[in-house]
């Protein structure tokens, strides 16, 4: 299998997309929501000869977040044969955006790295709870008074706006349409918070067992003088309507589960890589992106964490070549764009709160914007003949 996909997927040819922001966007990020709806369209049946034969797998697209020294971008890695498909679900919610194929950034630095001039830091996100628990979503950046709508993507900016000359920052999301039938795992949590949860069948030989030691306990009980009564059954107690059994808390977590698992779900493979040159190198940065993470953390939902297995740094045994090993590893996926290793579910909303436009009141010089405003020309011009 791995031969067949490693063919099927070598013969396909991926375009870098840049998408560049106006300075007027007044959208939220709900905006951003539709596009992934929209994206949906890159999926299709697989059948076994597809699949086993092609070593044909689902379809998927990258989206990254990059500071080049400061001036941060927005990209878009998809198949070529899907280019018109991003291209007219961006001008369908951003009309004044500009979206276009360029380059791939990540051949600007060496293949290899750390070197003698080059080091680098990456790793890979989970979630800290079950994919169905959701993170904040953009909703949730509203203020009480005002109900302004604040955008959580400028804290995310600002941090990667503020590295220097000779510094890099790559924040990647390699996403997979899967639907809304992956969450499906979401409805036996809502059944066990709401307390419908049924309890699983028991097999032949946990039957057995279990009426072995009830026999038993039967002829100790008859000892000792007691009555014994086998097959007793307790007596179901009425339970109080779901509203008074739930503390807020508890309502809060059943109905954002809820919402949660009703929205297409993308599989996610979350990664960011800090590099540079030896003599600016500081993981400084390092701290700052992952503390504009934080904002998307619920102490009784769900948060963002670093998945140890891909971080790079070693302890105790050969700690230098393992660290170095990890380095070249991740910085390998990352340029490939692989999907190997953990991989979360992220639903519309949640891509759209940490990957979408940033709209006007977002006003840091680090965001690369287009000064101009494009649009299609007038149906009614006059036509020279």
């Amino acid at each position: 299998m791995d031969f067949v996909n490693d063919k099927y997927w070598g013969k396909m040819q991926w375009v870098i997309l840049e998408i560049v922001p106006p300075n007027d966007i007044e959208e939220t990020p709900q905006a951003m929501e539709m596009i992934y709806d929209g994206l949906l369209g890159i999926t299709k049946g697989i059948n076994a000869v597809e699949q086993y034969v092609n070593g044909e797998t689902r379809m998927y697209l990258s989206l990254e977040l990059v500071s080049k020294e400061g001036e941060v971008h927005f990209y878009v890695r998809v198949a070529k044969q899907f280019k018109n498909l991003v291209e007219s679900n961006f001008h369908a919610q951003y009309p004044t955006a500009e979206v276009k194929e360029v380059p791939d950034y990540v051949n600007e630095v060496p293949k290899v790295i750390p070197n003698k001039k080059w080091n680098l830091w990456g790793t890979d996100f989970k979630l800290s709870k079950p994919d169905p628990y959701p993170i904040k979503t953009y909703k949730w950046f509203e203020e009480s008074v005002t109900g302004k709508a604040l955008d959580p993507l400028s804290t995310i900016i600002e941090s990667l706006g503020k590295i220097g000359p000779k510094q890099y920052f790559w924040f990647q999301l390699v996403i997979e349409p899967y639907g809304s039938e992956e969450y499906n795992t979401g409805l036996a949590i809502v059944d066990k918070l709401a307390g419908k949860a049924k309890e699983p069948a028991k097999g032949l030989l946990e039957s057995l067992l279990t009426d072995i030691v009830e026999v038993f306990k039967g002829v100790f009980t008859g000892i000792a003088g007691n009555p014994v009564e086998f097959g007793a059954k307790a007596e179901k107690k009425e339970e109080a309507p779901l509203e008074f059994r739930l503390t807020p808390g508890e309502r809060e977590v059943l109905k954002a589960i809820g919402e949660n698992i009703a929205k297409s779900a993308f599989r996610t493979k979350m990664r960011m890589i800090y590099l540079g040159r030896r003599e600016a190198f500081n993981k400084v940065a390092v701290g700052s992106f992952i503390g504009s993470l934080n904002q998307f953390t619920d102490a009784n939902l769900n948060s963002f964490v670093n998945d140890n297995d891909s971080k790079t740094f070693a302890l105790h045994l050969f700690v230098d070549a393992r660290t170095r090993y990890r380095q070249r590893k991740i910085l390998r996926r990352y340029r490939s764009r692989n999907k190997d290793g953990k991989k979360i579910f992220l639903n519309t909303a949640e891509l759209a709160t940490i990957f979408h436009l940033p709209n006007m009141s977002v006003i840091s010089p680090a965001v690369h914007k287009i000064d101009t405003k494009t649009g299609a020309a007038p149906a009614n011009l006059p036509i020279e003949r």
